[in-house]
C-alpha cells in the first residue's frame, strides 16, 4: 500500500479487499491526508487477530508517529508492526519477487517518490532443445526453469539459457506522492509502467501549486513524456473540480494515455512476454 489515508477501510470494505492481504505500507510523506488512517487500520487488523508481521516505511517522522499512536491510543496489537526510517535515495524494500525505490521528491515537507519495480522472469521453456540435447523431461526440466545449470549422465553440463528464451522483464509501477515537478524524476521514472502522478491543480493555478509543492496537469503530462512511461494516472486533483474530463483533455493534448485516477478505478498491466 502506498499512502494510508483517514478513509482506507472504508474504501478497502467497499472495494473487498482484504486487510491480511497488506503486508507493506510505504508513506510518501507525513501530511495527515497521507497517514492518519494508520491508527485505525493497525487496530482493526489486530481485533481481526492478525499475526502476520507488517511492515511500515517512510520519512523520519513515521517513527516518532507510531509511537505517539503507541503511547496514547489503548489497543494491544497482535502482530509485529516494523518501522522503515528512510534517510536517502535507493533500493528500501527487497524481496524475492520484486524491490521497491525510493526517491526525495518535493513538496514543502521531506517527501518521497516510490518506484515498485518486478524482477525479471525466466525467459520461455523450449522443450525440443530439451530433448535435443539429452535432458529427459521431468525434475531435470524443472532445475532448468529454476535456473539452475544440470549434468547429464554423460557428463555434460546443459545450462539454462540453453534450453530458455530470453528473461522477461518485470513491470514498473512509480507514484510520486504529493510533489512539485522535479528533476530527478525523469530517470527514476523511465520507461515505467505506469506513472501514478500529482496533478493536484490546473495550469491556471501553477503559482498556487508551487506554493503549496504541488504539479498541475500539465506538468504531470510533461513529466510523463520526458520519462517515457507506458501510461500516466492524474491523482490528487482538487475537490474544487468537480469535473475532470476537461484536464484529461488538456493532458491528452500533452501524453496521450493518460486517465485520471477515481475511487475504485483498477488498472490491468499485462506482464510482458518478451
Amino acid at each position: 500500500m502506498f499512502d494510508c489515508g483517514e478513509g482506507v477501510q472504508r474504501q478497502m470494505l467497499i472495494a473487498k479487499t482484504s486487510l491480511n492481504k497488506i503486508t507493506k505500507i510505504f508513506i510518501s510523506h507525513m501530511h495527515g491526508d497521507h497517514v492518519m488512517g494508520l491508527p485505525g487500520l493497525l487496530q482493526t487488523m489486530a481485533l481481526l487477530g492478525r499475526e502476520r508481521k507488517l511492515d511500515i516505511y517512510g520519512p523520519a517522522k513515521i517513527r516518532e508517529f507510531m509511537q505517539g499512536i503507541s503511547r496514547t491510543v489503548q489497543f494491544v496489537l497482535t502482530f509485529q508492526v516494523k518501522i522503515h526510517k528512510i534517510k536517502r535515495a535507493g533500493i528500501v524494500c527487497q524481496e524475492k519477487e520484486y524491490a521497491v525505490h525510493a526517491v526525495r521528491s518535493k513538496h514543502v515537507i521531506t517527501s518521497f517518490a516510490y518506484a515498485y519495480v518486478e524482477k525479471s522472469r525466466p525467459g520461455p521453456f523450449y522443450p525440443e532443445r530439451a530433448k535435443a540435447l539429452g535432458v529427459s523431461e521431468g525434475p531435470l526440466w524443472s532445475k532448468l526453469q529454476k535456473g539452475k545449470e544440470i549434468k547429464l549422465p554423460t557428463g555434460e553440463s546443459v545450462r539454462p539459457e540453453d534450453v530458455m528464451g530470453q528473461p522477461r522483464l518485470g513491470r514498473k509501477i512509480v507514484y510520486t506522492g504529493d510533489t512539485r515537478p522535479f528533476r530527478g524524476l525523469k530517470v527514476f521514472a523511465e520507461g515505467a509502467d505506469m506513472l501514478i502522478h500529482d496533478s493536484t491543480l490546473g495550469d491556471e493555478l501553477a503559482a498556487r501549486a508551487e506554493e503549496y509543492g504541488h504539479s498541475t496537469v500539465d506538468q504531470a503530462a510533461e513529466s510523463a513524456k520526458e520519462a517515457g512511461v507506458k501510461q500516466l494516472v492524474l491523482t490528487h486533483i482538487s475537490q474544487r473540480y468537480e469535473d475532470t474530463s476537461k484536464w484529461l483533455e488538456q493532458a491528452r493534448k500533452i501524453f496521450k494515455n493518460a486517465v485520471v485516477a477515481e475511487d475504485f478505478t483498477r488498472i490491468e498491466i499485462p506482464l510482458l512476454e518478451k
